[in-house]
């Protein structure tokens, strides 16, 4: 499983995923009149057309991240597109609709229902009697007994992922007819519309060979409305062909292709016409909606954005100049550069032309990010220092860092258990509260954490880094050296080559932990480029946040969030921060003026000059002591300058200087200095508050970087420190989450249609293993209750699907008050899709329509999709 992003249900179940006293439990549904479930944060994008709008025939090549390792979707290795084939070619008793609540699949189901409760719970399905399997047999009982004994978890030769639900059935049996199954349940089973989705045939259920072996590279038998062609390694390639007995809608196209396409070489497949369809990442959703902007500006017209985007005729006549200069060296290395950089303009060029024919489809993931909180050892073992973590969140910032920039809704996620939309939805944020930052300190007090206390310097680290990691502590020389390790990231941008194969970035020092001289400032303004929409369009302050989503912050730095909000010595009280130029950003300032100098920039200087002489009426009715005072600083500047230059240079050099390489660099005149933080550290037993943060440091990782950054922030307001470690993608969760080794982290977990059964594993108290290891199944929080399995055991139970969901949201509501994770925001769906592919795109909660995807046919149009 990624750390950024989630299989479907088949695959969570074999991967990951209180307090003493009385909890007080948010009103639940059944108590009201009103749905707490509501509807979705935001509506799917399939560009939806009717079947006789849509060209037959055509070939549709679809980007996944790899080619699956099984075909098999209930072994471990399965992935999504594992998930993509199962869904095309097999039989799925239900499938979710567009609010992710699960719907009977009419081309295999008449109708399933409870047929008896007691003694045993026996559920009757009545099949259609038209499906059929591609070799000609009727689907019926044997196939479901041949799933439910492979997946009983009773022969252990079947090498299975997860045997939930399967492990309750007492037995299959022949109904009234063929078309007749009799499920019979040993134990009471809610969520038995969960089973047989998809459905196998008995030739790979049947023998522990057939099911581990023989279905992971070919499935001889289907029944969906495409069958499985070919399985080629050396293309890349899965390729679905039409089912010729398929008795359903046929298919509109004639072959579905899935290709493997890394997601750093989507743009480029996409531009040649390799790829159809595509789940993209922000920076290249922008540069597709820069193409269908620039489509009317016709071929010829220069580009306002790319490679050659920065070269401004002063930067291209010094570069004219050098490489005709005298000095051969430096000509030849210039015209070598001119040469590179002619043809990144021209691919780019090409590949915005080419890219003119897609659109971004977009929508939100059935699927959220949390902050991960470590409660097996250290500091986050006391609940109160956990709640006091989420108190200190202000969750609807963090949601609009990623999700405004792209146009979604930026609403934080309230249940860990569904998303808006799906039935056993309800927002029991309460159960915690929300964002208070006296009460966050409050809470540290009362669990020792004091501020000013005696610290004493740790011999060895708290916590092991595990494998591919390195750690630096807070104030360490490293640390003052390097900066934070967000800015050094963030100022690459999205396009530059951050190191997925290293194993760290950076320092690990975040800005909640940075010593005197680190720079603190906003990552999340800079991790990507001013295009993308990875990184947070918000200041620093919630209130910028509120006010404008741009993606920069308008190249200024407030004085103060530079990691030094006041006195870090016990007991220290010192004054705001003042607004003054920083050293280094004096020599940035003198640079940019002397690159003005070259690049000829005496237009702006002689405009400078006219409004100084305009100016000059106004500045003689100024005081004497304010006019000595303005002087002073301009001698101060440099002689030559004007605040309008030195304003339009600050303002020019947003790309080149980026907010964080200067502290206190161009703060604008009258600025606040922000408000501190704990006047000291917090200390207990001699020993820090400080926290492990692991990030991933892989280039598509930038918005969770940037909301890690804005973490770090709020918690270094109620004296909570952190050290940010960034490690490699590919370690980042089996060396890191799985393992334990981290004390905060961010990562996703998808939201089930069956939370009874598929969320319980991932929030069940760990127990402890024979070997004397701790058990904790995908609670990789290691936080857990009794009460909470208690509700789940209920539910599970309870065949009353009102009061199933209603001990769901109790549930949901004590996880919420045992703090071990907390829910920040819905992930964005992102998706390429040429401009005339129907019924296919950002799907959102539903289950795809395979048969009916297809082309437009010529002069026809889809119908309008909004998107929330």
């Amino acid at each position: 499983m990624s750390h950024d992003g989630v299989g479907p249900r088949a695959v969570m179940r074999s991967v990951a995923f209180l307090t003493a006293g009385v909890l007080a439990v948010p009103a639940l549904a059944g108590c009201s009149e009103k749905d707490p479930a509501g509807k979705p944060t935001a509506g799917q994008e399939i560009a939806p057309a009717e079947r006789g709008q849509i060209a037959d025939g055509g070939t549709l090549h679809w980007a996944v991240d790899a080619l699956p390792e099984t075909l098999n979707a209930f072994q471990a290795d399965a992935d999504a597109a594992t998930s993509k084939v199962a869904g095309a070619v097999l039989p799925s008793m239900y499938r979710l609709d567009a609010n992710g609540r699960p719907q009977r699949n009419p081309d295999y189901l008449e109708s399933a229902k409870i047929v008896d409760r007691e003694p045993r719970q026996v559920v009757l399905y009545k099949l259609n009697q038209q499906a059929v399997w591609s070799d000609g047999r009727e689907i019926g009982a044997a196939d479901f007994a041949a799933q439910w004994r492979a997946l009983s978890g009773k022969d252990t030769a079947y090498w299975t992922a997860r045997n939930a639900g399967y492990d309750r059935i007492e037995k299959i049996e022949r109904g009234a007819d063929d078309l007749e199954v009799r499920v019979t349940f040993s134990k009471p089973y809610a969520d038995w519309q969960s089973l047989f989705s998809p459905l196998y045939p008995k030739d790979v259920m049947g023998t522990p060979d057939a099911f581990n072996d023989g279905a992971r590279r070919k499935l001889k038998v289907t029944a969906g409305p495409f069958a499985l062609d070919t399985v080629d390694k050396g293309s890349g390639e899965v390729r679905l062909k039409r089912n010729p007995r398929w008795w359903g809608r046929p298919a509109k196209l004639s072959e579905l292709v899935l290709r493997a396409v890394p997601r750093d070489k989507r743009t480029a497949a996409l531009a040649e016409g390799r790829i159809d369809l595509a789940e993209i990442d922000s920076s290249e959703a922008h540069r597709i909606t820069l193409a269908a902007r620039d489509k009317g500006k016709g071929n010829g017209a220069p580009l306002a954005h790319g490679p050659g985007a920065a070269l401004t005729p002063g930067k291209s006549l010094r570069s004219w100049a050098i490489a005709h200069g005298s000095d051969e060296e430096a000509a030849d290395e210039e015209i070598l550069a001119r040469k590179k950089r002619g043809k990144a303009v021209a691919k780019y060029a090409d590949e915005q032309s080419s890219l003119r024919g897609f659109e971004v489809r977009k929508s939100l993931e059935p699927a959220f990010t949390q902050l991960a909180l470590n409660g097996e050892e250290g500091p986050l073992a006391d609940e109160r220092v956990r709640r006091a973590v989420a108190r200190a969140l202000d969750r609807d910032e963090l949601a609009r860092v990623v999700l405004r920039p792209l146009g979604l809704p930026a609403e934080p996620v309230g249940s860990h258990l569904a998303l808006s939309g799906q039935q056993a939805y309800a927002d029991n944020s309460g159960a915690l509260g929300g964002q208070d930052t006296k009460e966050a300190q409050a809470l540290l007090a009362d669990a020792g954490w004091v501020s000013g206390g005696p610290v004493k310097e740790e011999q060895k680290e708290k916590k092991a880094a595990g494998a591919g990691a390195s750690k630096e502590p807070a104030g360490s020389e490293a640390s003052e050296a390097s900066g934070t390790s967000a800015d050094s990231d963030a100022a690459e941008g999205p396009d530059s080559d951050e190191g997925s194969g290293s194993s760290e970035d950076s320092g690990s020092s975040g800005s909640s932990s940075s010593s005197d001289g680190s720079d603190g400032s906003d990552s999340s303004t800079t991790s990507g480029s001013s295009d993308s929409s990875d990184s947070s369009s918000s200041s620093d302050s919630s209130s910028s946040s509120d006010s404008s989503d741009s993606s920069g912050d308008d190249g200024t730095y407030i004085v103060g969030e530079d990691g030094k909000p006041g006195d870090d010595k016990p007991g220290g009280n010192r004054a705001p921060a003042l607004l003054v130029p920083a050293p280094l950003a004096e020599l940035q300032r003198v640079a940019l003026l002397d690159q003005a100098y070259v690049l000829g920039v005496h237009g702006q200087a002689e405009k400078a000059k006219k409004a100084k002489k305009q100016k000059a009426g106004k500045k003689q009715r100024i005081g004497r002591k304010q006019q000595a005072e303005t002087e002073k600083q301009q001698k101060k500047d440099g002689p030559g300058t004007s605040g309008k230059v030195e304003k339009n240079l600050a303002h020019e050099g947003r790309s080149q200087f980026q907010h964080g390489g200067a502290p206190g660099a161009y703060a604008p005149k009258g600025t606040a200095a922000p408000g501190r933080a704990a006047a000291g550290p917090l200390a207990k037993n001699g020993k820090p508050l400080t926290l492990r943060f692991v990030l991933p440091s892989g280039p598509g990782s930038q918005s969770l970087r940037a909301v890690g950054e804005r973490i770090a922030r709020m918690l270094e307001r109620i004296g909570i420190r952190t050290e940010i470690s960034k490690v490699a993608d590919e370690s980042y969760f089996k060396d890191h989450i799985a393992s334990g080794q981290y004390d905060l982290a961010l990562y996703s977990w998808p939201a089930s249609a069956f939370p009874a059964t598929d969320a319980r594993p991932i929030y069940s108290k760990p127990v402890p293993a024979a070997d004397g290891s701790l058990n904790v199944e995908q609670n990789y929080t290691r936080v857990g209750t009794d009460q909470v399995d208690q509700l789940f055991d209920q539910a599970i139970a309870e065949l009353d699907p009102g009061e199933s969901r209603s001990l769901v949201r109790k549930a949901d509501a004590r996880i919420w008050a045992a703090a071990g994770s907390i829910p920040l925001y819905q992930r964005p769906q992102l998706t390429a899709a040429r401009t005339n592919l129907a019924n296919a795109g950002a799907f959102g909660f539903q289950t795809p329509l395979y048969e009916d995807m297809g082309f437009l046919k010529k002069g026809a149009k889809p119908q309008v999709s909004p998107s929330s």
